[in-house]
């Protein structure tokens, strides 16, 4: 970038670095945005496909999960990091709706490029977008239905829906169960859900049907000595984050011993340390111990004489969730040792699980602890099983605190796009264009859930359009008998904030696109800095052709 003064050239950027000016800055933005949208849009419905993603040290994950797809692609270029931002956003405040969110994005900003195209200004689209978003959000509370936090067939239908189409559906119904009662075991009396009190332990083996629920909590370690009882009745629970072993010097320390004896003696001091430190566990009365660090032989042993249950090298997640649970506290030192940092439960029991040992800690001080153990064939299929169930808790926790649901299936897209066209027309004006485009972007759910399914797009949306518009609001396209039905009734239901935090969030990334018009990426070289641009400007991005993305 240069410019022109009496002949002579001043530069401005370093060499090297590349500007992308007006129309073409919006349009690369655009349909890098738009290629992350349809990478993840056959995924979407019921029957949505799976993505099978390889990295770098060849891990492989086969999954159905928006979010997990776009976090496990490389993507490079910025505009197209905005959209892995809006699933991202989405996964956090409300779990599912991932791959909704970011379907949307991509339509809106197809719609735009429609409109920059018939040269109506980016500031007038995304002024439009904002009314239209603000407009849908009032829409969607009026179309919304209550739902009492004690209606468990309710809650079972939208986990349901949260699990359909990512490979659960075998069990379904065992595994909504599941969800259901762990999330109603957890829920505070004024109905917020803390899902980090429920526990997701996976293991492969058996089959999904074996999944069970555990009033308690679950620690994947087994006991340290063979010779330490399986089973604690009335545990009184120390939980460690110190090493049970003699301390190292933190400096490089030499000790010269220059006769048999004396070597004796340092190794009775060794043990002596040992001894003293297993002294202070037994003294303070605890039965069981949970130790974040490792614990040496010697102390495995003496630990063992005493008759206390041991496990070493428990996860720090773990450690958190045992004593939430016991109602002990976590002592970093073995000087602190003592009655009162101890936690108390009803049976800490070694059990095998598909081959494995597993320590259960059950009947707790507070029983808002609840572990799901999910089995299933292979390591992929438990993996899969797992974001279904995380994505199913955080739902059904989400309508235990806001009361509202929506129906599904592309119902309220429909409702809101024909509502938001009726109220274009009320604006009027340029914005009414902007407002119209958003109107017809949100029709891109029923129709990718049409085209997922192997049926005529345009079609089921004329089906389902026709529908709303004799006033049947809860009427989305049912991709099982292939035509429009009332998904209420079908039981496809999804919590009102999904929706919402959906259409918001799309806005927004879309909006902030479209205001680019200028793109200006300094140099780097080709082994540089992770997060700069790839050598060849702004060209392709993870999984993509080096060619762009023109294709997608």
């Amino acid at each position: 970038m240069s410019q022109q003064l009496g002949g002579q050239p001043i530069l401005i950027l370093k060499e090297g670095s590349s500007r992308t000016r007006g129309r073409d800055a919006q349009g690369m933005n655009i349909t890098a945005a738009k290629a992350v949208a349809s990478a993840v849009r056959t995924t979407l419905g019921p029957k949505g496909m799976d993505k099978m993603l390889v990295d770098t040290i060849g891990d492989v994950v086969i999954t159905n999960d928006g979010v997990t797809i776009l976090k496990e692609m490389d993507i490079e270029h910025p505009a197209a990091k905005m959209m892995v931002e809006v699933a991202k956003t989405q996964d956090d405040e409300v779990g599912d709706g991932t791959t909704t969110a970011v379907v949307i994005a991509g339509e809106l900003l197809k719609k735009a490029e429609d409109l920059l195209e018939q040269d109506v200004h980016p500031t007038i689209i995304a002024a439009g977008y904002r009314q239209a978003a603000e407009k849908a959000q009032e829409f969607l509370k009026d179309i919304s239905i209550d739902v009492k936090a004690t209606d468990k067939a309710m809650l079972k239908k939208i986990a349901e829906t949260a699990m359909t189409g990512k490979g659960a559906e075998a069990s379904k119904d065992e595994l909504c169960e599941l969800v259901v009662k762990a999330v109603t075991m957890v829920a505070d009396e004024d109905g917020t859900v803390d899902i980090d009190n429920i526990k997701v332990e996976k293991k492969s083996g058996g089959s999904v049907d074996d999944s069970e629920i555990v009033e308690g909590v679950l620690v994947d370690k087994e006991r340290v000595h063979p010779s330490m009882p399986k089973k604690v009745t009335n545990a009184k629970i120390l939980l460690l984050n110190a090493a049970v072993e003699f301390k190292k010097t933190e400096v490089d320390a030499e000790i010269n011993i220059t006769s048999p004896d004396q070597l004796q003696a340092f190794l009775d001091e060794e043990e002596r340390m040992v001894r003293n430190i297993v002294d202070k566990i037994i003294a303070s009365g605890a039965t069981v111990l949970f130790c974040q660090k490792g614990i040496d032989d010697i102390a495995q042993h003496y630990l063992a004489k005493a008759g206390i249950f041991a496990a070493r090298r428990v996860k720090k997640s773990d450690m958190e969730k045992l004593a939430r649970a016991t109602g002990g506290s976590l002592v970093s030192s073995i000087d602190a040792i003592n009655k009162e940092e101890l936690g108390k439960a009803g049976i800490v029991e070694e059990r095998k699980v598909s081959g494995e040992e597993m320590t259960f800690v059950e009947q707790c001080k507070n029983p808002k602890a609840v572990s799901i153990i999910v089995r299933g064939g292979t390591e992929h299929v438990v993996d899969e099983l797992e974001r279904a169930i995380h994505d199913a808790l955080r739902v059904v926790g989400v309508v235990f605190e806001d009361h509202k649901v929506v129906a599904g299936g592309g119902a309220p897209e429909t409702e809101l796009s024909l509502r938001l066209r009726e109220y274009g027309a009320t604006v009027g004006g340029r914005a009414q264009l902007a407002i119209e485009a958003f109107a017809a972007a949100l029709e891109i759910i029923p129709r990718t859930l049409a085209e997922n399914a192997g049926l005529d797009p345009i079609d089921m949306l004329v089906e389902i359009r026709a529908a709303h518009e004799k006033g049947k609001k809860t009427f989305g396209l049912d991709v099982f008998a292939g035509k429009a039905a009332d998904m209420l009734k079908a039981g496809v239901v999804e919590p009102l904030r999904v929706k919402t935090q959906a259409i918001s969030s799309a806005a927004e990334a879309a909006v902030m696109i479209l205001r680019i018009d200028d793109v200006i990426a300094s140099s780097r070289s080709p082994a540089g800095p992770e997060g700069g641009m790839p050598p060849g400007g702004m060209g392709g991005m993870g999984g993509m052709p080096p060619g762009g993305m023109g294709d997608y």
